[in-house]
């Protein structure tokens, strides 16, 4: 008799889950797993991108179901309401049923044998008092979406202020300073601008500041944010049309509601492999999980991280499913890529655990750099089945269990 197909849901199909899926269904036989890939949005967003979206840029549309098409993963839109991982099952809600339910919705269970969590993070606004009711975001296409008219209507003069030093309010300032420099465009940063760069880097991040006529408030922590302005922890008001809040992002909360071991922050805790340390059938990837990188240090949430990480997960499975060797390939990082514009670029080489070096790529030829970065971790999701052997392997049966003694 044929035997059942494992069944493996993935959840979320950004960067992480996108790549894992395709990559299970390039090392596993169609005939002996079956791959769900459950995602709230029709197409791959290119999270990466979405501070270029919101300056008015169209994106290449990348839908899923012409991604997936051939390789045998089956693509459910829908919405993950809750997860049992005791139970093995996935609870979700439908977007077709949202549609034709006249908005109410009926959810859906998904059983599985294996599970991958990606459901990713988003925006946080970290508690601070009017952040969420007057600040914009880019963490999310609609959020963009919504920038991306709200800027559109900005007269020039009008001041746009990002909050947050880190990569992704670097990159969103000179992006915005760049494509609309009608536009009063300034940065608040609570350390010195790039204080993690290497002095090279540092030279390099102001002289581009300074060429776009972007504003750093450095060394500056903001307090609350109203319509026209922010206040900052000495007092000060900063004029802002326009908001952008990019302090950090918050991990996705039905990880949290499960009883899977999580961290403070609500991400899974998994071993070198991305299994789950208290549930050996979950397996997280990417911004979701908490996974220890070279020096003992977390792997810190970027598409640099999630990408590694799902291909250990996929590489992972299927070696523990086809009883073959598991991979022993280190994560670690060989350096930042930010985008400063079109234009401009700084490549930041770095230690194996992520601390700056002296060296430093910048000008046009990083912002090339970083561009064929971004088309390629693109390029990796929509071609799921190219890049690796072409040899699916089957599965290997798990042993029958062995009947228990009979009391008589």
């Amino acid at each position: 008799m044929p035997h059942a197909q494992h069944r493996i849901v993935v959840l979320g199909a950004g960067y992480s889950g996108a790549v894992a899926a395709g990559r299970l269904a390039r090392r596993l036989s169609r005939e002996d797993v079956a791959i769900t890939l459950v995602n709230a949005e029709p197409d791959f967003v290119e999270r990466v991108r979405m501070h270029q979206y919101a300056t008015g840029q169209d994106l290449r549309p990348r839908p899923l179901a012409e991604m997936f098409a051939g390789t045998g993963v089956e693509l459910r839109q829908a919405r993950v309401t809750a997860v049992d991982v005791d139970s093995r099952k996935v609870t979700v809600l439908d977007a077709a049923t949202t549609e034709t339910a006249g908005g109410r919705g009926r959810e859906t269970t998904l059983e599985y044998d294996t599970l991958v969590y990606a459901l990713g993070s988003g925006w946080t606004d970290q508690n601070v008092p009017g952040a969420a009711e007057h600040a914009h975001q880019i963490a999310s296409r609609p959020g963009a979406r919504r920038l991306r008219e709200r800027l559109a209507g900005l007269a020039a003069g009008q001041p746009v202020l990002v909050v947050g030093g880190g990569l992704t309010g670097v990159e969103a300032a000179t992006e915005f300073a760049e494509a609309r420099p009608d536009l009063d465009v300034a940065l608040v940063a609570d350390a010195d601008l790039g204080d993690w760069l290497s002095p090279k880097g540092r030279r390099h991040l102001r002289k581009v500041a300074d060429k776009l006529g972007l504003t750093v408030h450095e060394n500056t922590t903001v307090t609350a944010v109203a319509a026209d302005h922010v206040t900052t922890a000495a007092g000060d008001r900063i004029p802002a049309a326009v908001t952008v809040w990019t302090t950090g992002f918050a991990v996705h909360p039905i990880a949290r509601a499960t009883t899977l071991e999580v961290t403070a922050t609500g991400q899974v805790v998994v071993d070198a492999t991305m299994r789950s340390i208290s549930h050996p059938d979950v397996y997280a990837v990417g911004d979701a999980a908490m996974a220890m990188g070279p020096g003992d240090k977390p792997l810190r949430m970027s598409c640099a991280s999630g990408l590694p990480m799902a291909w250990q997960a996929a590489d992972s499975i299927a070696a523990r499913l086809t009883g073959t060797k598991l991979p022993t390939t280190p994560l670690r990082y060989f350096n930042q890529c930010i985008s400063l514009g079109r234009k401009e670029g700084l490549i930041q080489y770095v230690t194996a655990d992520d601390r700056s070096v002296r060296a430093a790529l910048t000008g046009r030829t990083a912002a090339l750099y970083k561009e064929l970065v971004c088309a390629g971790a693109a390029w990796a999701v929509a071609n799921p089945l190219l890049g690796l052997p072409a040899r699916r392997r089957r599965i290997t049966p798990a042993p029958t269990p062995t009947p228990a003694p009979s009391a008589a």
